[in-house]
Order: C-alpha cells, then sequence, then structure tokens
C-alpha cells in the first residue's frame, strides 16, 4: 500500500495539473487574464507527461537513457513567461514599469547562467540556478501584486480570480525557493535527502494547482 501511494505521489506533477484543467473543463469561459495560466496547465501538463514517460522509458532501457532534464529546465522557462504574461495582463494600478522590467532581468540572468556549468540544456540533473531565478523574479512579481493591492485599497480580493492564482504561486515559489537552491548540491552530498526536498516541491505543487482551479472556480470580480 505504502509502495502505490509511493508512485502515486511521485506521478503528482501530472495529475495535480487535472485539478485546474477539469475545472476549466466545466467553466470555459474565463476572463482574459487568465489566458497565460491556462496556457501555461497545458504546456505544463504536455512537458510533465514528457518527462514521466521518459523516465519509464529509461527504467526499461538502461544504458541508453534519454534525460529529461532539458525539458524541466525549459518548464522552468515557461512558467516564468506564462505567470509573467499573467501578471501584465492584470493592468494593475501600480508598478507597470517594474512588471515590464521584470522579464528583461530574468533574460538577462538566465544568458548569464547559460555560461555556467548549469544552463537549460544540461542533462546530468535540472539547473538548480535556472529554477531559483525563476523563483526569485515570480517572488518578485507576487510581492508587486500584493503591494499594488494594498495601495489600490481593494476591498474583498481574498477571493478574486487574480487573488487566488498569486496566493498558490506564491506559496510555491516561497516554499520551494531554498529547495531549487540547495538540491542539486544535495544530490552529491545525500540523494536520499535531495529526494525528500524535491517531495516539498511537490506538495507546494499540489497546492499551487488547488489554488489555480479556486479560482477558475470563483466568480469574476465586477
Amino acid at each position: 500500500m505504502l509502495h502505490i501511494a509511493r508512485e502515486i505521489f511521485d506521478l503528482s506533477e501530472v495529475w495535480a495539473l487535472t485539478i485546474p484543467i477539469t475545472q476549466l473543463i466545466l467553466k470555459p469561459k474565463q476572463p482574459s487574464f487568465l489566458r497565460p495560466v491556462i496556457l501555461y496547465l497545458l504546456l505544463a501538463l504536455a512537458l510533465n507527461l514528457t518527462c514521466d514517460f521518459l523516465s519509464e522509458y529509461n527504467k526499461m532501457h538502461r544504458g541508453d537513457e534519454i534525460s529529461n532534464n532539458p525539458i524541466y529546465n525549459l518548464h522552468s522557462v515557461l512558467r516564468f513567461f506564462c505567470f509573467s504574461y499573467f501578471f501584465i495582463s492584470l493592468k494593475q494600478k501600480f508598478y507597470k514599469s517594474l512588471d515590464r522590467i521584470l522579464p528583461l532581468l530574468y533574460l538577462v540572468a538566465v544568458v548569464i547562467n547559460l555560461t555556467t556549468s548549469q544552463g537549460i540544456f544540461y542533462k546530468y540533473n535540472i539547473s538548480g540556478n535556472l529554477f531559483t531565478i525563476e523563483a526569485f523574479f515570480l517572488l518578485c512579481y507576487c510581492m508587486l501584486y500584493y503591494l499594488s493591492q494594498l495601495k489600490a485599497e481593494v476591498k474583498e480580493m481574498r477571493h478574486s480570480k487574480d487573488f487566488l492564482v498569486v496566493t498558490g504561486l506564491a506559496i510555491y515559489v516561497v516554499v520551494n525557493f531554498f529547495v531549487f537552491l540547495f538540491y542539486v548540491p544535495l544530490i552529491k552530498e545525500n540523494a536520499m535527502l535531495a529526494n525528500n526536498m524535491w517531495d516539498v516541491h511537490n506538495s507546494a505543487y499540489i497546492i499551487l494547482c488547488t489554488f489555480i482551479a479556486k479560482a477558475l472556480y470563483a466568480p469574476l470580480r465586477s
């Protein structure tokens, strides 16, 4: 039983996405600012399914493995740009210039990271640097969103679609910032602890998907 539960949890990066996607099927009419989030859900499902397929392939073809780490790295980049577009689409009253500067700063950081041993196409493990950079800039977006809402004195924002998405994302990046930062060094020092740390990531990913599902279900704020 524990083995089955472990297998199910290891597949959470796929089935967690079906929670908001199912809600989207039930309520397909969503505001335009959620289109980048919906696009992310579909891209993430395709990428994570590919990663799991390659993982199973590698188990059956020892010595002829195909690394899925570049796909995880690509996922990180696409996730940043989808959510970056989401924040820009919100058209907040404050910090508009910063919302548009952050993608440029992110690109600079990614280009610099390409000069290290942990570039996007590094196949031996995920790029901890790339994931950490993503988490940092998405956290900046979340903080700017909250500050903008407070400055605009928005009332009853707790149940709004945008607030639910941002809160789920904020939980995800806050929880995982140090996971991403220390995951790769831990692989070499203590593989079991690194694996347990990735369980934290998967738990936070389930929370993110649940909040997105709640956002898709919530009524549009007038």
